[in-house]
């Protein structure tokens, strides 16, 4: 009931309209699904139910406008940010120019095209003469003229619709992707740009993202009676509220309880840096001790998940000394923090782990982001003398020259690099929008897979250690981000001889001689194999290049016990990856044990694991220490 004047009118309430919307909409899902879903695999509800689907169609009402209230609070919201339709319409009008998808010719070869295809899945499903039709469950998978693990479900083939459905998709991708390769008259960055854009827009557009071309969604909500829906709903705002798409159960894990939980002590604190000595778990250890730089792009316990792949705690199983870095989150007492501070936070480590141990060498390790600067670090200790203060340099996934840096590259022309500038708060850039820029580059299977899963068919988010990890952003200072992307990726100016410094000491990396051990993942689609191994161009020392099996993050933390991937090795001279891949012996497993082979034979003097080499002493806290809980 609401007032009309003077007099108590009964009127529909918004939520009884709603509620018969959503019951029109499940009537009509259950006509079109009717034709097309066997019967096995779902029952269609009957008029009693359609009380069951109101309630459904009342809760999504209920939490949809409870979000919108919400949001009215909210200056700006971090999901409204990190979407910016302006940005994306004006990227897709400038793909659409350059695209010759609106030429009447290509319209027509593509309309043939289609009609080939339909004739061909129909055949498939109606032989000609055959009487009855083909049962589609005898319809081979292999049978269909293309495939896809996207839609490598049954169901998808089950019914002639589903298939002439994916299998137009398919061939529709394939000929936009096409054509993006063969565009010619652009600059390559440009070009590059274009094909990139073509894939993020095909993989938007597959029909398995959407709730009334998915087969397997519509029976999911036939079958839940919508029930489906409201959680997937509720996963959905609850993302929005977060500003971050979700990819495994936040709650299942908490760092230092059953995350990060090798034992150590912070010994060492700035304010970009804590400084981690685990505690020795054998009675000898290697005479010169471990020290670890992790990206601070993310959290350092990638290294250390869990003690079945902790690479802490197996290094610390091989006799190792090991110290890490956990680096500051970024905050607005960041802004101003450069290379340089990086650089010189990287040699304090280092002399502090000398000073402590009373050691006049290190081993060191680099991953990602952190090995580029590992490789200034050496450079910059080379020019002043002081290369002997390391023993040897690890670099995991890491780049120096970035002419072929991969698709992360399309991310800094001059109109990308303002919209990122667009994006920074107090002077950092919420990690957030780094982590969705990564899941871009992996969209079916870091972003498509979990809309399908948790938002439209409304299931659980698995407990995956590795997932958490990759969710648990860090911010970074924006000068430095600027720098990185405007000096690095697109300049490519630390390959070129003083042409940056870092603390007031050019670097040319030429200079340096220490030995060095790379890591270069096969399937790596943040540092492709091919730019980590220019790394090797540059280096006036002896080095070891190691090709592992698997990407950025499963190649490099890969434990021997779980018997998984393989590494390549070439013990010749090779000029090229190419080269390399040619002449190079596959071992099967993980390559820790090729690296700590390596590493003892540059030194295998040992020492009592007591002392100084057990941590303790005027520790500030333990470990994982405050930094990593920062947000």
């Amino acid at each position: 009931m609401r007032e009309t004047g003077n007099a108590k009118t009964p009127v529909a309430t918004d939520n009884a309209v709603f509620e018969d919307l959503f019951r029109l909409q499940a009537e009509a899902m259950q006509a079109l699904a009717a034709p097309f879903l066997p019967t096995a695999h779902a029952k269609a509800p009957d008029p009693g139910d359609f009380q069951h689907w109101a309630m459904s169609g009342a809760k999504l009402q209920k939490m949809w406008l409870d979000f919108m209230a919400e949001q009215t609070a909210v200056a700006e919201p971090a999901w409204l940010r990190m979407v910016d339709g302006g940005r994306w319409k004006q990227m897709f009008d400038e793909w659409a120019g350059t695209m010759p998808i609106t030429q009447a010719e290509t319209q027509a070869r593509l309309w043939d095209e289609s009609l080939q295809l339909w004739n061909r899945v129909i055949e498939l499903y109606a032989p000609q003469g055959a009487v009855p039709a083909k049962a589609p469950a005898d319809v081979a998978p292999d049978a269909l003229p293309r495939r896809d693990r996207r839609f490598a479900d049954p169901r998808w083939r089950e019914q002639p619709w589903f298939a002439l459905l994916h299998q137009t998709y398919l061939l529709l991708a394939e000929r936009l992707e096409d054509m993006a390769q063969e565009i010619s008259g652009l600059e390559p960055e440009r070009h590059g740009q274009v094909r990139f854009m073509t894939r993020l827009i095909t993989e938007a557009l597959s029909p398995a993202n959407f709730p009334m071309t998915n087969p397997l969604v519509i029976e999911r909500t036939l079958a839940t009676r919508g029930e489906n829906l409201v959680k997937g709903v509720e996963h959905l705002l609850a993302d929005l509220r977060r500003g971050q798409l979700s990819h495994t159960d936040g709650e299942a894990f908490e760092v230092g309880r059953n995350i990060a939980t090798t034992a150590g002590k912070v010994v060492h604190e700035t304010p970009l840096f804590q400084l981690i000595h685990y505690t020795p778990t054998t009675d000898q250890v290697a005479a010169v001790p471990l020290l670890i730089f992790p990206p601070w792009i993310n959290r350092f316990y990638i290294l250390d998940l869990n003690p079945k792949k902790s690479f802490v705690s197996w290094a610390l199983d091989q006799g190792l000394s090991v110290f890490m870095v956990s680096w500051k989150s970024a905050d607005a007492s960041m802004a101003d923090v450069t290379m340089d501070d990086y650089v010189r936070a990287q040699i304090e480590a280092i002399d502090v782990v000398r000073q402590k141990l009373a050691v006049p060498t290190v081993h060191t390790i680099g991953y990602c982001v952190a090995g580029t600067t590992l490789a200034a670090t050496l450079a910059v200790l080379a020019r002043r003398g002081e290369a002997d203060k390391v023993a040897s340099a690890t670099f995991f996934t890491a780049q120096v020259d970035f002419s072929e840096a991969g698709e992360l590259c399309h991310f800094v022309d001059d109109a990308q690099l303002r919209w990122l500038e667009s994006l920074e708060t107090d002077g950092y850039l919420d990690g957030r929008y780094l982590a969705a820029t990564f899941n871009l580059l992996r969209g079916p299977d870091l972003i498509w897979n979990y809309v399908i899963n948790n938002y439209l068919l409304g299931e659980d988010y698995p407990a995956f250690d590795l997932l958490y990890w990759n969710g648990d952003t860090t911010n970074l200072p924006a000068r430095w981000h600027r720098a990185y992307l405007s000096e690095l990726y697109r300049d490519n100016q630390l390959v070129v001889p003083d042409a940056l410094s870092a603390d007031g000491t050019p670097i040319d990396l030429h200079r340096i001689t220490t030995p060095c051990y790379i890591q270069a993942g096969r399937e790596d689609h943040i540092a492709p194999a091919n730019s980590v191994w220019k790394l090797t161009r540059h280096l006036a020392g002896p080095w070891k290049f190691v090709l592992a099996g698997s990407g950025h993050i499963a190649g490099v933390v890969n434990p021997p016990a779980a018997g998984k991937y393989q590494y390549w090795t070439n013990p010749g001279e090779p000029a090229s990856l190419e080269a390399f891949v040619a002449g190079a012996q596959e071992t099967k497993g993980s390559w820790w044990p090729d690296w700590r082979a390596w590493l003892a034979d540059l030194d295998g003097d040992t020492v009592p694991a007591k002392g100084a080499r057990v941590p303790g002493r005027n520790a500030i806290e333990d470990a994982p220490g405050r930094y990593v809980r920062m947000r």
